[in-house]
C-alpha cells in the first residue's frame, strides 16, 4: 500500500463506524495515531477492517486493499515489534494531539486491481 490515508471500520454499540486515518504499514500491521475518542476508548481488542484505494486516471488503473484483523493499542507496549511500529512515519492531517498508537494486526489481506472501463 503506497498511500497515507485510509479508512478504519469498527463496530460500536452494534453500529459500524468508519474513520479516515493517516497510517503506515509494516510487518502485516497497519498503524495509526489517535487522540482521546471512540477509536481509543472502544477500539482495542476488537475486530477491525482497514481499507485504502486509489485511482490512476492517466494510467487507467484503480486498486483497493482491505486488511482485517484485531486492533490493539501499542502506545506503551514494551515488545520489540510495537517499538519498531511506533517508529514508523505517520503524519496526521487532522488537528489535535494524536499521541496514542493503534495497530490493526492483519489476519487477512485482500484486494483487487483493475483497468478502468
Amino acid at each position: 500500500m503506497t498511500k497515507d490515508l485510509g479508512r478504519l471500520a469498527i463496530v460500536v454499540d452494534g453500529q459500524p463506524l468508519i474513520f479516515p486515518v493517516n497510517y503506515a504499514m509494516d510487518d502485516r500491521v497497519v498503524v495509526f495515531r489517535t487522540g482521546p475518542g471512540v477509536k481509543l476508548e472502544r477500539g482495542p481488542y476488537t475486530r477491525a477492517a482497514f481499507e485504502v484505494d486509489d485511482v490512476d486516471r492517466r494510467g487507467g488503473v484503480a486498486w483497493s486493499v482491505m486488511v482485517q484483523g484485531a486492533m490493539q493499542e501499542i502506545s506503551e507496549s514494551i515488545d520489540a515489534r510495537s517499538a519498531k511500529l511506533r517508529k514508523l512515519a505517520v503524519r496526521t492531517m487532522a488537528p489535535g494531539t494524536k499521541s496514542r498508537w493503534m495497530g490493526v494486526y492483519a489476519e487477512r489481506i485482500t484486494g483487487r486491481r483493475f483497468r478502468l472501463g
